[in-house]
């Protein structure tokens, strides 16, 4: 195979896009384009004004900005980009069935699976194709199944290559990986097709923080991964009520334990749960390998995983509810974030929506601030949950463009995203315009407990 001076991904979401451009600003000598057939969001990827970005990550427009239109470029001519690229990235959408064997645990590959027969279709020279979406275990035995009986009788090597963002830090973290995994085939042509991508991540990364693995531990690796620091979320999480329980501080024992070499202090702050695109899915797709593989007693071990993170939700909700005198119809409670966590505009799974959900079931009044997120997106994730109309979303939750709008008159206010600027606010102000007694359900432990105190909130966090 020649040497790569093209690359192309397939699919411009909030993996192909923030790290298509690393590589392109990295390699200037390699082209790289992302396409997509969502005309809007290429639009947007293409946008004048680096402020219309289709993603939110702090410090992606500088990147974009540097090297769109020198060697990064944004498109919807899927077909082309194939034709011309000696490297293919998949990184489309592989959410949790919602139908069929598998409905609610595995991965959905449909889109997968459509990239592979478009790539055998339009492709007529020898090609190395990545997965870079988090795909199950033996999927790219799926990819290069498909590609070598339906193609064009040309050469395709499969490689795995999965993502280890964090949304809020993916820039940093692209910038600065902890380690980039790469497997493929251990035969001549495999390794050979490993090494070329192993030189586009040269360009920025350390060798010794490049780690190369035959394909299933590759694939492998990333649902591990996830599910492990899921775990510690969970984990955490079920220590902060048996604290509320007993009178303890659940940030008095993270910290204590933390402080253990063994253990860490990373990932171990209580809250209402974790969300995001990544662990409850991969998590899911574990269980499912596990009890299609007869692993009862793994499966179930993982599952818990997953239920105590809805627990945690649903807990806080119901405290809500308990603590204003166990009614909320027609109080209005207003929420700060409904991201899924800060710095980003990403909102799948976020604990925000159930939350919310669950209110709305008890006839409150929501009214939401967000600083990244839209309203259509937040009416569209109540509607996902499929619990109500639109007309009744609607009238439900109100979406505010100021927070000092969505907490006057307010009896509650719950904090579901740890924005930053959050505790910046004239908290007494807020004190003013709300309802009395003024409560605060922090879920993200953000905010000064003392400061809110003294004003006259009645002040909660998990935890404590």
């Amino acid at each position: 195979m020649s040497t790569i001076k093209n690359i192309c991904c397939i699919g411009a979401g909030y993996v192909g896009g923030p790290t298509m451009s690393v590589i392109a600003q990295k390699n200037p000598n390699i082209n790289v384009t992302v396409v997509d057939l969502n005309t809007q969001r290429i639009a947007d990827w293409n946008d004048s004004d680096l402020n219309n970005l289709p993603i939110y990550e702090p410090g992606l427009d500088a990147v974009v900005g540097e090297a769109r239109g020198r060697n990064l470029f944004f498109s919807t001519d899927v077909d082309q980009a194939i034709a011309d690229a000696e490297m293919i990235f998949i990184s489309v959408n592989t959410p949790t069935k919602t139908y069929g064997s598998g409905k609610g645990m595995a991965a959905d590959l449909k889109y997968v699976e459509l990239c592979a027969r478009q790539i055998a279709k339009i492709a007529t020279t020898d090609k190395i194709v990545v997965e870079k979406s988090t795909l199950p275990v033996k999927t790219a035995q799926a990819i290069k199944s498909i590609l070598e009986n339906t193609g064009n009788g040309v050469n395709f090597q499969i490689l795995s290559n999965p993502e280890f963002l964090a949304e809020g830090t993916a820039m940093t973290d692209l910038e600065s990986p902890d380690r980039v995994l790469i497997g493929g085939d251990q035969t001549k042509e495999g390794q050979q097709a490993i090494q070329k991508l192993v030189d586009v991540y040269a360009a920025w990364v350390a060798p010794e923080r490049i780690l190369t693995t035959n394909i299933w531990s590759s694939e492998l690796s990333k649902l591990t991964a996830n599910a492990f620091l899921a775990q510690r979320v969970s984990s955490i999480n079920a220590m902060s009520e048996l604290c509320e329980a007993t009178g303890a501080d659940v940030n008095e024992v993270s910290k204590a334990i933390g402080m253990d070499s063994r253990i860490g202090p990373k990932f171990l702050k209580a809250s209402v749960g974790f969300g995001g695109s990544c662990f409850q899915k991969d998590i899911l797709n574990l269980v499912y390998i596990s009890k299609s593989l007869g692993l009862e007693t793994v499966a179930q071990y993982w599952e818990q995983v997953i239920i105590m993170n809805a627990h945690q939700r649903s807990r806080f909700a119901k405290n809500i509810v308990k603590t204003l005198y166990n009614t909320v119809s027609g109080k209005k409670i207003a929420f700060l974030g409904w991201a899924f966590k800060k710095d980003t505009n990403d909102t799948r799974e976020s604990a925000a929506i159930y939350v919310a959900d669950q209110l709305i079931d008890e006839q409150a009044e929501i009214h939401v601030f967000d600083p990244k997120v839209k309203a259509s997106q937040m009416y569209s994730d109540l509607g996902y949950l499929q619990s109500r109309s639109e007309a009744e979303n609607s009238a439900a939750l109100t979406v505010e463009n100021d927070p000092y709008t969505a907490v006057k008159g307010a009896h509650a206010i719950a904090v579901l995203t740890e924005w930053d600027e959050f505790n910046t606010y004239d908290w007494q102000t807020i004190y003013d315009n709300m309802n009395k007694p003024a409560f605060v359900f922090d879920g993200r432990n953000i905010l000064d407990a003392d400061k809110l105190a003294k004003i006259g909130f009645q002040y909660q966090a998990v935890g404590k």
